[in-house]
């Protein structure tokens, strides 16, 4: 099957709250139903008064790549650590990797792309730190 053509214009775009975190609104690019549902993207904007609650999860897809438009996130990444997200970092999130939103500025903008469309997002406990047994 052939994808479809594509095109989502600025003007007129409608940000909805239904997606994956409350404290956000999401506006549909039109690539899901393009592609079939081989990949969603979508802009994500930080809803007013609303902040991150740190669940940690992670999600079941194959690519999750992020571009950060304006404002600022601070996230966590098992064996990474955190992470300031500013205007103009991208960031790939290795499939599965489990992670969390600390915060975010309230202007914060994004777009996400994810393959599939269709994935879970899974919570998680919170990581085991391993440390290195002390030296004698």
């Amino acid at each position: 099957m052939k994808n479809n053509f594509a095109v989502s214009h600025k003007a007129g775009a409608k940000f909805a709250r239904r997606g994956l975190r409350t404290y956000f609104t999401y506006r549909d690019l039109g690539i899901k139903r393009a592609t079939r549902g081989k990949v969603v993207a979508h802009v994500i904007r930080a809803r007013r008064g609303k902040a991150p609650h740190g669940q940690w999860h992670r999600h079941d897809c194959k690519l999750q790549f992020v571009y950060v438009l304006k404002g600022s996130a601070v996230f966590e990444y098992e064996g990474v650590g955190r992470v300031r997200m500013r205007q103009g970092s991208c960031f790939y999130q290795p499939p599965g990797i489990r992670h969390r939103e600390i915060s975010h500025s309230p202007d914060l903008e994004l777009i996400e792309i994810v393959a599939p469309a269709n994935f879970k997002t899974i919570s998680m406990e919170k990581p085991v730190t391993r440390r290195s047994p002390a030296r004698r």
